[in-house]
């Protein structure tokens, strides 16, 4: 039987990711971070560990991750405090997810759920 133990996500920036993604998901840095990866862990608690790899092109990677939430209003105006936007995208009716994108134009989005 196989289960994710980590996500790996491209960066441009170590620095900031580790910033904004600590943030974010109340995770801390496992080790120090050095120039050109880090990973993450939740602060407390089981979860997946979020592993950040610096990338040297510009383009966003073909990466997604869904994040649940209770109280999506309030965590996507959190997120955006943070340095995320929100994407411009053509939402179904009654959509229950936002997208939006990390500092580094990376796409995730965040999910309502009961």
């Amino acid at each position: 039987m196989l289960k994710i133990g980590a996500i790996v996500w491209g960066v441009t920036e170590v620095d900031r990711a580790v910033k904004f993604w600590c943030q974010a998901l109340d995770y801390i840095p496992k080790y120090p971070p050095e120039t050109d990866f880090a990973i993450l862990i939740p602060r407390e608690g089981d979860g997946f560990q979020l592993s950040l790899n610096r990338v040297t092109s510009p383009h966003p990677r073909r990466h997604h991750m869904d994040l649940f939430s209770t109280n999506q209003v309030g965590e996507v105006r959190r997120l955006i405090s943070l340095g995320a936007t929100q994407k411009d995208w053509n939402y179904e009716e009654g959509a229950d997810y936002v997208v939006m994108e990390d500092p580094d134009g990376n796409s995730f989005c965040v999910i309502q759920v009961p």
